[in-house]
């Protein structure tokens, strides 16, 4: 049976050269960075040089990358550091409905320590308005936050326009661009955001480990302690093998990624046509301003976890939107934030693309998604109910 990988959004399979270049910093070149003889010298050099081919990758200076366990913790440094920082000009912040929960969750907590947190509308391509963002912030909002390109949809944000409003009235602006970065340029000068998160899985390297851009000039508060790394603002011991994982992977993105927008484009039109072909299935997020690796649909009267498992007994991994929350019986927030109704939402896939993904691999799922779907809208109640 054919095995095909398609939930590239959940994680990416480490590439060679990312591997190759951890395996040194695994063995013999061990050494702690903070330590001052010549093992950790050393170490201390390699994570210096990859810093900088980051920051290159991403047009930033190298004093302005912070390296975290991955984009989660960069998000929860963007948020809280923040809100730490600037609790005296003032609490408020504004995000947006279709965030991913590494975003809404800590935004959420701090609505529970006294800050005023305002959840900006999409619509139903899953974009946030400018103009809406014009009308709720105030000189007491300290930080916007707003996705660069959604995790479950693939809609990409308008960013510059959005970080331009924000600093208008004075407040920062951050981005997670955990799913953007490798797959659309991400030029920090260009975005103009003040602070950035990325991960590395997501990019053919490595898994926990991720970075936070902090534009020169932005201060951010402690949100962990316990040592000095990181110029004091991400105290514990660099994982050295994962930044080395990292640097390569990213570095490899960036000089690729034309090649590779070419390449996911193409199959990724492809299956769209294809799906929405279909009786009673329609496309999720905007049908332009999308990742181009990222396919996400309704299917009428089937539940999502029926096909997904489906899929998987035919060698076909996909999803139902964020891994996150794949455990969850709930519909996808950013699906119900988008207007569909709970029976759309619950029949919603994610196909996401990726490097070694074939036209071929696009053929055989159009050639076995009609008769699953048939299949399974046979057995439903719902279907049963229409006849």
């Amino acid at each position: 049976m054919r095995s095909i990988y398609l939930d590239h959004a959940a994680t990416t399979p480490m590439r060679q050269e990312a591997y190759e270049a951890m395996i040194p910093y695994l063995t013999e070149k061990f050494g702690n960075p903070s330590s001052i003889h010549a093992f950790g010298r050393a170490a201390r050099k390699d994570v210096d040089g990859a810093r900088e081919r980051v920051a290159k990758a991403l047009n930033a200076a190298p004093q302005e990358i912070f390296f975290t366990s991955g984009g989660t913790e960069a998000d929860n440094m963007a948020i809280l550091g923040t809100a730490a920082q600037l609790r005296d000009k003032g609490k408020h912040i504004i995000t947006s409905a279709v965030e991913h929960h590494a975003v809404l969750h800590t935004c959420e907590a701090l609505a529970t320590q006294g800050y005023r947190l305002t959840m900006l509308p999409v619509d139903k391509y899953g974009m946030v308005s400018p103009s809406q963002l014009a009308k709720a912030i105030t000189d007491e909002t300290i930080l916007v936050s707003i996705m660069h390109a959604n995790n479950e949809v693939g809609t990409i944000q308008p960013i510059r326009e959005l970080a331009a409003i924000a600093h208008e009235r004075g407040a920062l602006f951050h981005t997670d661009a955990v799913q953007s970065l490798g797959n659309i340029p991400v030029d920090v000068a260009d975005l103009q955001v003040d602070l950035l998160s990325a991960s590395a899985h997501k990019l053919y390297g490595p898994k926990g480990v991720g970075l936070l851009y902090v534009r020169k000039g932005t201060k951010l508060g402690n949100i962990a302690y316990g040592g000095a790394q990181e110029r004091n603002l991400r105290p514990g011991t660099e994982n050295v093998a994962g930044i080395m994982g990292f640097a390569r992977a990213l570095e490899l993105a960036a000089a690729e990624q034309p090649e590779t927008y070419e390449h996911l484009a193409a199959l990724r039109d492809k299956l769209i046509k294809g799906l929405t072909s279909l009786p009673a299935v329609s496309l999720n997020g905007h049908p332009q301003q999308r990742l181009p690796g990222n396919v996400n649909v309704s299917i009428e009267r089937v539940e999502g976890e029926s096909l997904i498992l489906s899929l998987d007994m035919a060698g076909i991994a996909v999803s139902s939107g964020s891994a996150c929350t794949s455990g969850s019986l709930e519909p996808s927030h950013v699906l119900m934030a988008m207007g569909l109704s709970h029976q759309k939402a619950h029949g919603s896939l994610r196909f996401t693309l990726g490097k070694s993904t074939s036209a071929a691999d696009i053929d055989y799922v159009l050639e076995v998604i009609p008769g699953i779907i048939q299949r399974l809208r046979q057995m439903s109640p719902v279907q049963a109910g229409q006849e």
